[in-house]
């Protein structure tokens, strides 16, 4: 199988005064179109993983693969790069520009892809198709239910057809029968690799696989793919 994402020995030690480690000798390998919960306590090391994972962040020492590509020597533009064409990223919150319309705020994900406006908005149209909000295009998100924010959230992820979606408690703002909603959405995004932060069982339990972190340790993996 193809890896998507591919961690060798990473650690993540912040400086005084914190002087946290927050991660310590993490291998991950995350295949193409898998599914993985990642969970733990607060302070685990769950939130620095995923911004790892996502670049956002360096690790102190290790290598971090994305697609196959280091990204050790890579410098903060090229770096953009990568989030740009191959990450995606969606939050517990949903950070949708209220003077935008749900459209505007799908497309403007695509900036960093230097497309022109009209084959973003093209893009966005079919990324909000796919989430089923094809009747909400015009829509500013004050006038859309949590469910359908979030939806909007995840299509501007997608937009690009990115090969990773780094989700962070997605759920965690919605209530039961929206959270369901979002988890089924989330299944059906083909070829693309989900690595998704969650303190709720149920929401790991949906997913292929699931790793649990302690004191910045994987202490258990439900089986890596091979």
């Amino acid at each position: 199988m193809t890896a998507a994402l591919e961690l060798h020995g990473v650690a993540k030690t912040y400086p005084p005064p914190t002087a946290v480690t927050a991660l310590s000798d993490v291998d991950l390998t995350v295949h193409r179109g898998e599914t993985v919960a990642i969970t733990g306590a607060s302070g685990a090391g769950k939130s620095t993983l995923l911004s790892i994972l996502g670049t956002l962040e360096r690790p102190t020492t290790g290598t971090v693969r994305i697609a196959g590509t280091d990204t050790s020597s890579m410098s903060d533009p090229q770096l953009s790069a990568v989030r740009a064409w191959h990450i995606g990223f969606v939050f517990q919150q949903f950070f949708l520009l209220d003077h935008l319309t749900v459209l505007d705020n799908v497309a403007t994900g695509l900036m960093y892809r230097g497309m022109p406006a009209a084959a973003r908005r093209e893009h966005a149209a079919r990324a909000l198709e796919r989430v089923g909000l094809a009747d909400r295009l015009r829509h500013r998100p004050a006038q859309l239910s949590g469910g359908e924010r979030q939806r909007a959230a995840i299509a501007r992820a997608v937009a690009g057809r990115p090969a990773v979606l780094l989700a962070d408690e997605p759920t965690g703002n919605l209530d039961t029968a929206n959270g369901h909603q979002i988890l089924r959405l989330l299944a059906t995004l083909e070829d693309t690799s989900l690595v998704l932060v969650t303190h709720n069982a149920e929401v790991a339990a949906a997913m292929q696989r699931q790793i649990r972190l302690r004191d910045g340790r994987i202490v258990h993996d439900s089986g890596a793919a091979t």
